[in-house]
């Protein structure tokens, strides 16, 4: 099984100093293992991280817990003081990663 194709939502552009919006959702089911089907457990299968780097500096980092909801979504700001490259990385607890991109051009 491989991870979904993340969502993300960043502005193309941004003025000097500004802060940003930033919104990140990834499609998983977050099984925590703990719920029963059949009268067996359904196999865990969770996130395990999400890692946000800006020009390469990490910039935002998520740690997952039995708590999170399936298809988590995150809002953040980001105060960009140049052109920058962002890079969104969801690791889950068997190692598989997701990845996306994108770039906001400050002027």
């Amino acid at each position: 099984m491989t991870l979904a194709t993340p969502r993300i939502r960043v502005p193309r552009s941004a003025r000097v100093g500004e802060a940003v919006e930033i919104r990140a959702l990834m499609e998983h089911p977050m099984e925590t293992g703990l719920r029963h089907e059949g009268g067996r457990p359904a196999p865990r299968d969770m996130l395990q991280r999400l890692t946000v780097s800006v020009n390469g500096a990490l910039a935002f980092q998520a740690e997952f817990r039995n708590g999170t909801s399936a298809n988590p979504y995150h809002v953040f700001f980001l105060r960009l003081d140049r052109t920058s490259e962002l890079v969104f990385t969801w690791t889950d607890e068997q190692g598989r990663s997701a990845r996306a991109q994108a770039r906001v051009t400050v002027g």
